[in-house]
């Protein structure tokens, strides 16, 4: 696992594939980008679930590389799962390649 990042790429819902009208997590959008064939990425599921079903305003939204191919390479996605924290207003305030443990994951929601 990589040591978590900051980035400054800003998100739109439309960019990860959201429905017209739906908008992102009012405080957080825990945003899990994975492929079909990861075995990481039930367990990265797993934790950012966890943390949007129990933290308020968080809202969890997976993304598939094989159907966001110019996405995963606009943010340099090199491998599976790779978790992003955006912001209320889609701005990504933390990333992390792998499995991230419950309690980074709560922190990089708290912090914003």
């Amino acid at each position: 696992m990589s040591a978590p990042e900051r980035a400054t790429t800003t998100l739109a819902p439309e960019d990860l594939g959201l429905p017209r009208g739906t908008g992102l997590g009012e405080r957080a959008t825990v945003v899990q980008v994975s492929s079909a064939f990861c075995a990481p990425c039930r367990a990265a599921r797993t934790v950012a679930a966890r943390v949007a079903q129990t933290t308020e305003g968080v809202r969890l939204v997976e993304v598939d590389v094989a159907g966001h191919e110019n996405l995963a390479a606009a943010l340099r996605i090199v491998r599976t799962p790779t978790v992003l924290v955006l912001d209320g207003a889609g701005k990504v305030r933390h990333r992390l390649e792998g499995v991230p443990r419950l309690a980074w994951l709560r922190k990089a929601v708290r912090e914003l």
